[in-house]
């Protein structure tokens, strides 16, 4: 059923959402799951089956058919990324593209809720908080930053929701995606890059949608960025063994590409070379907290033992 309004007449109002990878899609069932209407704009019309989702074929690089697309809007979750993992391929598509979804959600008087990274602290050897500095220079990091500054600089209301590394269903390209959990469940050995011993928080993508929706709903809450609600900070042995756990697989035996070799992988290797960028996450404790905005946002994480059933489940649903 389609939400109604206060005096029982169908509601005209519903939520845009760009993009249908793990976040994208993720934001859209459970909107929908809570009865709202959902438009799903992405290139190939793809996008969960429900009732209340629209599935509609755009292109955000192009400006001229977002103004209708999000006319009505109550909130408009920009969930694209870059066509590849690069600076260069951000830097050519995201700017752009951001600017095409404020402009247009502007007019349509919706505020835009972005999914954010870490990538922007600049002090990421400390704990990062909501007020920690995000002015973190060159690369991809930089980028990050500019996109943070122009949302900030925009006539148009937003709200950012950074996350640690994403885990959960539908999360193949990421550290603890495919390359870790498919392993993990066959009871194979699996390598990682860094260290196996550092602190790190990776998010639960559900709790990232839950927190996105929670922050459409309050104006009092925009344009700031916020943390999506992420559990105690995990090595990556010890959530390849959360993985293991759930899959009633054999503790994993786990090795470390150690920062020398990737590096050195990566003279030869534009792939390495942008995955060594990131390194420094995986060699040092890279954590973030999430309280302020838990309280916030009225939202917690999901416990460990349930993301990674569900995890499992769904990668399980997939197939070898």
């Amino acid at each position: 059923m389609s939400p109604s309004d206060a005096s029982g007449r169908e509601s005209s109002r519903f939520y845009a959402v760009t993009g249908a990878g793990p976040v994208g899609w993720t934001v859209a069932e459970q909107l929908a799951a809570a009865g709202h209407r959902v438009r799903v704009l992405t290139r190939s019309g793809s996008g969960p089956d429900h009732p209340l989702v629209e599935k509609v074929s755009a292109d955000v690089s192009d400006p001229a058919g977002l103004g209708g697309a999000f006319r009505g809007a109550a909130a408009v979750f920009h969930c694209i990324h870059g066509s590849k993992y690069s600076a260069k391929t951000w830097a050519e598509e995201l700017p752009a593209a951001e600017q095409n979804v404020l402009a247009a959600a502007g007019e349509a008087a919706a505020v835009v809720v972005f999914p954010e990274s870490l990538y922007s602290y600049s002090a990421p050897e400390q704990v990062m908080a909501e007020d920690s500095p995000r002015l973190a220079q060159g690369g991809k990091r930089g980028i990050r930053t500019a996109l943070l500054a122009a949302r900030a600089a925009s006539a148009t209301d937003t709200v950012s929701v950074a996350a640690g590394d994403f885990f959960g269903p539908r999360v193949r390209n990421a550290h603890t995606g495919e390359r870790l959990v498919r392993p993990v469940m066959a009871g194979r050995p699996v390598q990682v890059i860094g260290r196996t011993d550092q602190p790190h928080s990776f998010t639960y993508v559900p709790d990232l949608a839950a927190a996105m929706i929670a922050a459409a709903d309050k104006p009092e809450l925009w344009n700031r960025v916020w943390h999506a609600p992420t559990g105690a900070a995990l090595t990556q042995r010890e959530i390849a063994g959360a993985f293991a756990a759930a899959a009633g697989a054999r503790a994993p035996r786990i090795s470390a590409i150690p920062g020398w070799a990737l590096k050195a992988m990566a003279a030869f290797s534009p792939d390495m070379r942008e995955l060594a960028e990131t390194l420094y996450q995986f060699e040092h404790p890279f954590v973030m907290d999430s309280t302020a905005s838990q309280a916030a946002l009225g939202v917690a994480p999901t416990p460990l033992d349930k993301a990674a059933a569900a995890t499992v489940a769904w990668w399980g649903s997939q197939g070898q």
